[in-house]
C-alpha cells in the first residue's frame, strides 16, 4: 500500500528552519523542473500539473480548480502530491498538497526576506487574511526572529482580527491593523497573500529600504501592487520564465514599458549563490515576485517523506 502523509502529518515534518535549509539547496543547485501545465477541463475547472525531478525523486503536485467544487462538499482548489523514486519510477508516498503548499510558499518567501534586508527587519505587514496569511506569519517569525511586531491587514476587518487572535494566542506578536497606507508605511517587510486583481499596495505608501512580497497573483490579469511599487524596487523572482509568463504584477508594466527587464535582478537561487547583488545600499527597496515553483514541492516532499518514511528516503 502506498504510504500518505496527511496535512498534519506533512505540517510535522516540515520545521521552518530544516525546510528553509532544505529549499535553499534545492534553489542552489536546481533540480529539473518544466514550467507548470494548465489543462482546461471545462470553461470553469482547470487542471494544473507541477513536476520536478532530481537524482533521487521524481515528484508532481496535481491541482484541480472546480469552483463547483464546494456544492459537493469539496473545495474549490485541491491538491495532492505524488512522490516517486527517480531510479526505479515506484510511487513512494502520496502527501496533501495543500499542506505542502502552504508551509514552502511561507518558507519561500521568509528565506527570499532573509536574503534581500540590508539589517534585521522588526515590523512586518501582512497583506491578506485567507488560507495562506497565518502560515507565512508563521514562517517569517521563525525564520526572522528579528520581527517584535507583526500586523495583518484584511478587507473583512473581523477576519483580520479575529486571526491576528489566534496567532496572538500562538505566542506571536500580531495585531490587526486599521489602515492599510499606514501600515505600508510603517513595515519593513509587506507581504501580500491576496487574489487581487487590482493593485492594494501603492509605491507612494513604501518607505526606502522597505521589501516588498508578493505572492498571492499567478496569473497575468492578477496585481496586488502598482506600477510605482513595482517599478520602483529591485526584482528577484522565484524562477524567471514562470513569473514573467504568469505573474501580473510583472507582466503588466513589462507590457505597458513603465517596468525594464534589467530591473529584474535574478532569481532566487542566483541570490543565494551569489552570483547578483541585488541591495546595492540600504536604500533600495526590493521584491520578490514567487509564483510558485515545482522544486520547492520536491524539496518539502522528500523532507517530509523522509522523516516519516526514513527506509524509503
Amino acid at each position: 500500500m502506498l504510504p500518505q502523509l496527511s496535512a498534519e502529518q506533512v505540517h510535522a515534518a516540515l520545521p521552518w528552519g530544516p525546510l528553509a535549509d532544505a529549499l535553499a539547496a534545492a534553489f542552489m543547485a536546481p533540480p529539473m523542473a518544466p514550467v507548470r501545465t494548465a489543462h482546461a477541463l471545462s470553461p470553469a475547472d482547470t487542471l494544473l500539473l507541477m513536476p520536478a525531478w532530481n537524482a533521487q525523486a521524481i515528484g508532481v503536485k496535481l491541482v484541480t480548480v472546480i469552483p463547483t467544487a464546494v456544492h459537493h462538499g469539496g473545495h474549490t482548489v485541491d491538491a495532492s502530491y505524488l512522490l516517486l523514486d527517480r531510479v526505479t519510477g515506484a510511487p513512494r508516498a502520496l502527501l496533501d498538497g495543500e499542506a505542502l503548499t502552504v508551509r514552502r510558499t511561507a518558507a519561500t518567501s521568509a528565506l527570499a526576506a532573509r536574503a534581500l534586508m540590508a539589517a534585521p527587519p522588526t515590523r512586518l505587514l501582512v497583506v491578506g487574511v485567507g488560507r495562506l496569511a497565518p502560515w507565512m506569519v508563521r514562517a517569517y517569525c521563525a525564520l526572522l526572529p528579528s520581527l517584535t511586531q507583526v500586523e495583518l491587514w484584511g478587507r473583512d476587518v473581523t477576519t483580520a482580527q479575529r486571526l491576528a487572535t489566534t496567532l496572538l494566542d500562538e505566542g506571536l506578536p500580531v495585531s490587526a491593523a486599521s489602515r492599510l497606507d499606514a501600515a505600508v508605511a510603517a513595515a519593513d517587510i509587506v507581504s501580500c497573500v491576496t487574489t487581487a486583481h487590482e493593485p492594494i499596495v501603492h509605491g507612494a505608501w513604501l518607505r526606502a529600504g522597505t521589501h516588498l512580497d508578493l505572492v498571492g497573483g499567478f496569473t497575468p490579469g492578477m496585481r496586488e501592487a502598482d506600477t510605482a511599487a513595482v517599478a520602483g524596487a529591485r526584482i528577484v523572482v522565484d524562477h524567471a520564465e514562470s513569473a514573467l509568463r504568469e505573474a501580473g504584477d510583472l507582466v503588466q508594466p513589462l507590457a505597458d514599458g513603465t517596468l525594464s527587464r534589467e530591473q529584474i535582478v535574478g532569481d532566487l537561487g542566483a541570490v543565494l549563490r551569489g552570483e547578483v547583488i541585488v541591495r546595492r545600499d540600504a536604500h533600495d527597496r526590493t521584491l520578490f515576485k514567487s509564483v510558485g515553483h515545482a522544486l520547492e514541492d520536491l524539496a518539502a516532499a522528500q523532507l517530509a517523506t523522509a522523516a516519516h518514511f526514513p527506509a524509503t528516503s
